[in-house]
């Protein structure tokens, strides 16, 4: 059976906000799926599939709780100062702190969390194509 990783799903209040910070990042607005109380925004990066779902419970006015157990979506910027330029002068969107080489090594990428407008956090990290770093096989998997 072959498995393919389709969308992530996050909830927004305020959509027209959301599509303007996803589109900001590079996203496209690719369509809408209505239902009776909610509906949803398929987004996408250039040449992929619809990767983001903006879901929106119609009436909802509060807050979604983020709970503890969410973290992040890692996305590759090209240029990351720039991308964080895009954000604050555009959006009025700041990173939780200055761009930063994760545990202090610079032989990663250097790295910046900014929170969408439901404050789901975003990793961005520069220089375009990724490989997650790792520095070894996981302590249980055969070496």
């Amino acid at each position: 059976m072959a498995l393919t990783l389709v969308h992530t799903c996050v909830r927004s209040r305020d959509i027209d906000a959301s599509v303007r910070f996803y589109e900001a990042l590079g996203f496209e607005r690719r369509g809408q799926l209505n239902f009776d109380s909610a509906y949803n925004v398929y987004m996408g990066l250039p040449g992929e599939g619809d990767q983001l779902e903006l879901t929106v419970n119609v009436g909802r006015d509060e807050p979604y709780d983020l709970g503890d157990g969410y973290n992040h979506i890692a996305l590759t910027v090209d240029d990351i100062h720039a991308t964080l330029a895009t954000l604050s002068e555009g959006l009025g969107v700041e990173p939780e702190k200055p761009a930063f080489h994760p545990g202090g090594r610079e032989d990663l990428p250097l790295i910046a969390f900014v929170a969408d407008p439901d404050g789901y956090r975003i990793e961005l990290i520069d220089g375009g194509a990724f490989v997650t770093p790792q520095d070894g096989a996981h302590p249980s998997s055969p070496s």
